[in-house]
C-alpha cells in the first residue's frame, strides 16, 4: 500500500529554483533510495516534506502521507506529525543533538511532547530505545552528554530519537557520511533491523552507491532539482538510461591513473616515525574511556619515502586523528620520535618554520578550516607565512589556483561562494603553494560525491606526478584509500596491526581487524556493474 505520494513538487528559496516537479512514491515498509550529488535537491525534498523551509520558501505540488497532505498542513499540525508519524535522521549527529542536555532526556523529549507521558515513563521508555539501537545501560547511562559519545554511537541516539514513538516514515539524510566502515555497516543493520521488524518505511538520502546497492529496494536518481531516473534498484544499476546514472556508477568505482611505484623506488625516508607515544589523561571515566589515562597512540613506527602515498586507515577512536596532530607538530609525545628530513618534529617555538612549511595539510571540512571573513586569496597565501610573502606572491596565487582547476580571479571572492569539491581544490592550493615535501590529507574527501570526489582525487594524483610531493592519506574510506596509495597501515586501538603494499593488503590481508574492515565495506555486486559497462 502506498505510504507517501509526491506529484509535481517545485520548490524556490527567494528568485533561487530548488526543485522542479519532482514526482515518487514510498510503499509500507519499503526502503527507497535517493541519491545525486551534492545540491541535486536531494536534502531539499526531505526538508520539504518535513515542513522545514525557510520562511522566503516557495513550494508547490502535493506530497500525500496517507490521506494527508504535508504541504497544505500548518506548523501546528506538522509539529503534531513530526516525531510520532515521520521521524528524521539527520548527517551530522553532534549538529541535530542538543550538547546541553543528556541523552535520556533528548530521547525522552519526544514521549514527553507527543504522549504526554510522566517523566518516569518517558525515561524508561527512553532507556528501552537506546537498549534497541546497540546503547545497553550497563555502558550508556541515560546521564551522558553527546560529546562523550563517538560518532556512531551519537547517531544511535538521533536513530533513537527519530524511532521513540514507532514513525511510519523514516527519512534518513547522510546517515552513515562520515561514519567509519564498521560502524557504517553497524548503523545500516540497525536501520534494516528496524525495516523488517518495526515495519516503518526508510527513505535513505545518500550520494554512497553501493550503500543503496545494498539497501535500496527501488531509488530516484536527482539531478539539478528533478528526478532523471527511477526504478528497481538492480534494475537500473544493471542498465541506467541517462547519462548522467551512468556517470554517477562509473565515478564510484574511478580510479586515477597513477604511476606504478613499489618501495624500492623511493629514496631514504623523508617522514620517520619511531615507537610514537600519544597519552591523555582523562578529567573522568567514560562510556569510551573507562580508565583515566588514554594511550591513543601506542608504539607506532612508520616511514614515509619521498614522493610515496602511504594510506592509514582505522575505525573512529583508533588513534588516526591524534597521531596526525603529532605529525604536524600540534600535539606533543609522551615516548618515541617523530622527524622529517632528519630533523625532529616537535610541538610550539622549538619547531623552525623551515621545517613547518616542508609541511601542508588538507582537512576533512574545507569551509571549517578556513576563515570566512578572508579572500581566497588571502587564505591560499596563508602558507608564505612559513616563507615569508615572495615579490611574486600574486602570480604564485594565481597560478595555484589555476593549478587545481579554478580561475585566477577566483582569488577576489570569498569561501561561501563554492561548493563543497570547490572549496575543497582551494584547500589543496593553500598546501600547494608553498611546494611542501608532504602534504598530509585527513579524510580529504570522505564529505564529497562521488563524482566531485573522482575529480579531486584525480587532481591529487596528477599534481603528485607533477610535483613530486609525498601524501599521508588518512581515511576511513577504504576505497580511495586503495585508488590513491601505495603502501598502507591499517591502525587499531593505538597500534599498527597491518602494514604492507596497498593491492597485497587488500587482495589477501593477514590480520583479522583488516579481514573485517574489508568486508563491512559496502559494494556494488560485480555483476551488476559488468552487465552496465556491457550496455
Amino acid at each position: 500500500m502506498t505510504l507517501l505520494s509526491v506529484r509535481d513538487l517545485s520548490l524556490s528559496v527567494g528568485p533561487a529554483p530548488i526543485l522542479s516537479e519532482v514526482s515518487f512514491d514510498m510503499a509500507e515498509g519499503e526502503v527507497f533510495g535517493l541519491v545525486g550529488e551534492s545540491g541535486s535537491g536531494k536534502s531539499m525534498t526531505a526538508l520539504a516534506l518535513m515542513g522545514l523551509l525557510p520562511g522566503n520558501a516557495r513550494v508547490t505540488g502535493a506530497a500525500r502521507f496517507g490521506a494527508i497532505d504535508l504541504l497544505a498542513q500548518g506548523e501546528g499540525a506538522m509539529t503534531r506529525l513530526r516525531g510520532r508519524d515521520i521521524g528524521m535522521i539527520f548527517q551530522e549527529p553532534m549538529t541535530a543533538l542538543n550538547p546541553m542536555k543528556t541523552i535520556g532526556d533528548q530521547v525522552a523529549e519526544t514521549l514527553l511532547i507527543h504522549r504526554a507521558a510522566s517523566r518516569g515513563a518517558a525515561r524508561e521508555a527512553a532507556r528501552e530505545k537506546l537498549d534497541r539501537v546497540g546503547l545497553p545501560g550497563d555502558r550508556f547511562p541515560l546521564s551522558l552528554y553527546p560529546h562523550e559519545l563517538s560518532g556512531g554511537q551519537r547517531q544511535r541516539v538521533a536513530i533513537a530519537m527519530a524511532i521513540a514513538l514507532r514513525p511510519k516514515l523514516l527519512i534518513a539524510d547522510e546517515p552513515t557520511t562520515a561514519l567509519d566502515v564498521t560502524t557504517q555497516a553497524q548503523i545500516l543493520d540497525l536501520l534494516g533491523g528496524l525495516v523488517r521488524h518495526e515495519g516503518l518505511a526508510l527513505m535513505l538520502i545518500t550520494h554512497d552507491l553501493a550503500v543503496v546497492a545494498g539497501m535500496a529496494e527501488r531509488l530516484a536518481v536527482m539531478q539539478r532539482g528533478r528526478i532523471v531516473e527511477a526504478g528497481g534498484t538492480e534494475a537500473l544499476f544493471r542498465a541506467p538510461s541517462q547519462d548522467y546514472t551512468r556517470r554517477l556508477l562509473a565515478a564510484s568505482g574511478h580510479r586515477p591513473a597513477r604511476a606504478a611505484r613499489t618501495a624500492g623506488q623511493h629514496s631514504a625516508p623523508l617522514l620517520h616515525v619511531e615507537d610514537a607515544v600519544r597519552e591523555y589523561i582523562l578529567p573522568r571515566p567514560s562510556a569510551l574511556a573507562p580508565h583515566p589515562r588514554l594511550r591513543a597512540v601506542d608504539g607506532v613506527s612508520f616511514s614515509i619515502g619521498a614522493g610515496e602515498s602511504l594510506g592509514l586507515v582505522g575505525e573512529s577512536g583508533c588513534g588516526k586523528s591524534t597521531l596526525t596532530r603529532a605529525i604536524l607538530g600540534l600535539d606533543p609525545l609522551q615516548g618515541g620520535s617523530i622527524r622529517l628530513g632528519g630533523s625532529t618534529v616537535a610541538v610550539g617555538r622549538i619547531m623552525p618554520a623551515a621545517l613547518r612549511a616542508r609541511m601542508q595539510a588538507v582537512f576533512q571540512d574545507p569551509y571549517g578550516s578556513f576563515n570566512p571573513r578572508h579572500s581566497v586569496g588571502r587564505l591560499v597565501s596563508e602558507p608564505f607565512h612559513l616563507t615569508g610573502r615572495p615579490p611574486d606572491a600574486d602570480d604564485r596565487i594565481a597560478a595555484a589556483l589555476e593549478e587545481v582547476g579554478l580561475a585566477a580571479a577566483d582569488r577576489h571572492r570569498y569561501i561561501h561562494e563554492f561548493s563543497g569539491g570547490q572549496r575543497q581544490r582551494i584547500a589543496i592550493a593553500r598546501a600547494l603553494i608553498i611546494r611542501p615535501d608532504l602534504i598530509v590529507l585527513d579524510e580529504a574527501v570522505s564529505a564529497l560525491d562521488v563524482r566531485v570526489r573522482a575529480q579531486v582525487l584525480d587532481l591529487l594524483a596528477r599534481l603528485q606526478e607533477s610535483h613530486g610531493m609525498a601524501y599521508l592519506f588518512i581515511s576511513h574510506d577504504l576505497s580511495v584509500v586503495r585508488a590513491l596509495t601505495d603502501r598502507v597501515l591499517v591502525m587499531q586501538s593505538g597500534r599498527i596491526v597491518e602494514a604492507g603494499p596497498t593491492e597485497r593488503v587488500f587482495a589477501s590481508p593477514d590480520h583479522p581487524y583488516t579481514r573485517r574492515l574489508i568486508a563491512a565495506t559496502p559494494t556494488i555486486p560485480a555483476a551488476w556493474k559488468e552487465a552496465a559497462h556491457a550496455d
